[in-house]
């Protein structure tokens, strides 16, 4: 049996797969799998526990942080970062008793991550910096051809278009990838943002995961959208020398987004353990090798907004 758990943070959520020593192999098939809201556990994504020693991608971490989030996008594609993602990963290591909260180290793919868990359960994750690529980039509504916008192009350490909309609605189903021009800009795909503004430093969003369709939330997408909204709004922290602080509403709750004046993006919001059980043996070795005929079901991106039950 294969120990899983289920968490989320604000709403975007995530199958947790224990495995310090990096002995289960997780191919894109069985991460689809686990991750299909009606044929399997049902998740935005697969958060994978290893020791940093153990995996040959973070070998090199090691001294910084003990722990890898191996972290893959819901259809099996692995991904740099997610901040919702780091957040999770977090809140099981104390769950599970491998630190007692406050200031730890998570080794991403997208660099080490320095977190803070706080008594009151909110998590704290230093993002890293923002990167503004220069270059004009346009997205589009698929179902709408009169529905295109400009956008900001922001790399959180994986990239992100950000797109400033009157209507949340104007973005449709985001079931499909939004399509973006000029296609160079994002040789592996992006994360696309919509906003709009809901107040002084407060907006909302909606965001298309490359990898996992329309998410309730999108972490590195708030940094994001922080980046992008204080831009628009003429505030550059490095050239104030003083921070600033954005309220983020994903559909799944709020963030609280901080950029300080050294360029460090400090994104904070809850994260929360929510069922631990097994998987079967049967089912997960049919996953992993597929009997002839078979196939694999749908992305978790593209089947549809459903709920889904745990026995503790």
């Amino acid at each position: 049996m294969t120990t899983f758990l289920k968490g989320h943070g604000t709403e975007n959520d995530f199958v947790i797969i224990p495995d310090p020593e990096n002995a289960i192999e997780l191919p894109p098939a069985v991460v689809a799998a686990l991750c299909d809201r009606r044929a399997g556990i049902g998740a935005d994504g697969v958060l994978h526990v290893v020791r940093s020693a153990a995996h040959p991608e973070a070998r090199h971490l090691a001294a910084e942080a003990e722990w890898f989030m191996d972290y893959r996008n819901g259809d099996g594609s692995i991904a740099e970062m997610c901040g919702n993602g780091v957040r999770v990963f977090a809140r099981y290591l104390q769950h599970a008793g491998h630190v007692t909260g406050g200031d730890l180290a998570v080794a991403t793919r997208g660099g080490v991550k320095k977190v803070h868990i706080d008594k009151e359960g909110l998590v704290t994750v230093g993002m890293g910096r923002a990167t503004l690529p220069e270059g004009e980039v346009t997205v589009t509504v698929a179902d709408s051809a009169d529905h295109s916008w400009p956008a900001r192009n922001v790399n959180m350490g994986n990239p992100h278009a950000v797109a400033f909309v009157a209507d949340l609605a104007h973005a449709g189903r985001l079931l499909d990838p939004p399509p973006f021009a000029p296609a160079s800009t994002y040789p592996d795909g992006v994360n696309v943002e919509f906003v709009v503004d809901r107040g002084p430093r407060h907006v909302a969003m909606r965001v298309h995961e490359r990898g996992s369709g329309e998410t309730r939330s999108c972490g590195t997408g708030a940094c994001a959208v922080a980046v992008a909204t204080a831009r628009r709004d003429g505030l550059d922290p490095a050239v104030t020398g003083a921070p600033v602080t954005y309220e983020i509403d994903v559909l799944g709750g709020r963030l609280t987004i901080t950029e300080r004046p050294d360029g460090e993006i400090e994104m904070t919001g809850p994260a929360v353990i929510v069922a631990q059980g097994e998987i079967d043996a049967d089912w997960f070795a049919s996953i992993a090798v597929p009997s002839r005929g078979t196939t694999p079901g749908p992305p978790a991106g593209q089947a549809g907004p459903s709920a889904e039950t745990l026995n503790q």
